[in-house]
């Protein structure tokens, strides 16, 4: 059901908005991690170094998926807050158009590059062709990708998060027990972990773009409702476009630092894949969130109601504190435990490696959680030239700082990147929040 997101009580509502995106987005990653669980638990440990290889690649598409997800989004929560219907729905479908022409063009550079990219990362000869096949099954899957990514946006856009959860709560069962059926009984290894996950995505995915389009005709608007708006293709890019860039540069500075693991070893990068993956689950779900807060900015925006702004900011900062409270006890404390989870009798560098980088990362968690709240009030707000500041100063800080201290202290120096880059990015975010127009009462809401 469509929810309007600038009435009722903000911490209430976004309570009710927020988890069951939070149980998305724990459901969203298990795609990944059951194809973790699966090749290192049922083929090898090579097997997991190359889906965790392969991960890093994935996340530059999943940039530009996530980029058309927030844009559209954002200007669809607008137009539903103003009760501007018409636009609304010409706003979705110039994207889902855009997207398509998007995908394709990914797809064909994904195919003749990803050679390029596993080797520029050092891949090891003995997971390469893993990885790569790993990649080329789901280059193929790209279409399903980008448009379950729209599709969920804008359901957060109309204030809906249930629907989303039951997409993905049955996809994602669906795809442990398919991942499980493909390995083990058909033994198709990498490919069948691949395949696995193609085929969960594809079915959710026209699933949920069949939902959205019975819920757009339910919206009745009077007259013709224009296809493709240049005009808006412009607006829904001014959000996407900073966001693609996020995502990607996030992604490359990844790839950076994951060449750098590739040069300590397969086992360096076993651990690090197992752990990176519960890193991810936790780093995603408070993203998610953030995107959550950056609708209902928007939709409140559109309304032009600015103090629901500052009560949604202090809301979402409420319910990701209290979400870092059993995830960092649980990472901290029990990481030997989690990394046995993906691993079948792990080396003993493996293992060393994936505790020492939860034990790291997990207390900075209250950190960065800050920083994801501040950036989805600024995403949602259009000021996205102050957002991508305090994005690629983490990045930069990440990167910089992971090759630097690699040559003295091992892996341990790369882990001690993330939470620095964390900090000063989370100070600059915050306090970009606090120049915005809603901290100024009865002055109108402006956008960059």
């Amino acid at each position: 059901m469509n929810k309007d997101l600038t009435v009722g009580n903000p911490n209430k509502v976004l309570w009710r908005f927020c988890l069951p995106l939070f149980g998305s987005i724990l459901f969203q990653q298990l795609y990944n991690i059951a194809d973790s669980f699966v090749a290192g638990k049922f083929v090898g440990e090579n097997a997991l170094a190359a889906v965790g290889n392969s991960y890093e690649v994935t996340l530059i598409f999943i940039a530009f998926a996530f980029g058309c997800n927030i844009g559209c989004s954002v200007l669809a929560a607008r137009f539903f807050g103003a009760k501007d219907y018409r636009q609304m729905k010409t706003a979705v479908y110039t994207t889902l158009i855009a997207c398509g022409g998007l995908c394709i063009l990914l797809m064909a550079v994904g195919y003749f590059c990803c050679d390029i990219l596993l080797r520029l990362i050092h891949t090891p000869e003995e997971v390469l062709s893993d990885s790569r096949l790993y990649l080329d099954i789901y280059i193929l899957g790209l279409p399903f990708v980008f448009y379950y990514n729209v599709a969920t946006g804008l359901f957060s856009a109309l204030g809906d998060s249930k629907t989303p959860f039951i997409f993905l709560a049955c996809s994602s069962t669906a795809n442990v027990a398919v991942d499980i059926l493909f390995v083990t009984a058909f033994q198709m290894g990498v490919a069948g972990v691949a395949w696995a996950t193609f085929l969960c995505q594809g079915i959710s995915c026209i699933l949920a773009v069949l939902v959205v389009f019975r819920r757009f005709a339910a919206i009745k608007v009077e007259g013709g409702v224009p296809a493709f708006s240049w005009s808006l293709l412009k607006q829904v890019s001014a959000v996407a476009l900073p966001s693609i860039l996020q995502q990607s540069f996030i992604s490359v500075g990844n790839i950076v630092i994951q060449g750098i693991i590739n040069s300590f070893g397969t086992g360096a990068m076993a651990g690090y894949s197992a752990a990176v993956k519960l890193n991810n689950l936790v780093i995603t779900s408070f993203t998610t969130l953030g995107n959550g807060i950056s609708n209902y900015t928007a939709q409140n925006l559109g309304a032009v109601k600015l103090e629901r702004v500052r009560q949604g900011f202090r809301a979402g900062l409420r319910i990701v504190w209290l979400l870092c409270i059993p995830l960092f006890l649980l990472y901290f404390f029990a990481g030997r435990q989690l990394i046995n989870l993906f691993l079948d009798n792990p080396s003993a560098e493996a293992m060393t490696v994936g505790i020492q980088f939860l034990r790291i990362l997990s207390p900075f968690y209250y950190v960065v959680s800050a920083k994801l709240v501040s950036d989805g009030v600024l995403r949602g707000a259009g000021m996205m030239g102050k957002f991508m500041i305090a994005t690629f100063t983490d990045l930069i800080l990440r990167v910089a700082l992971a090759v630097f201290l690699s040559v003295p202290m091992g892996t341990t120096g790369i882990w001690c990147a993330w939470p620095i880059g964390w900090t000063v990015s989370m100070a600059l975010s915050v306090a970009f929040y606090r120049s915005g127009p809603w901290n100024t009462c009865g002055v109108p809401a402006r956008v960059e």
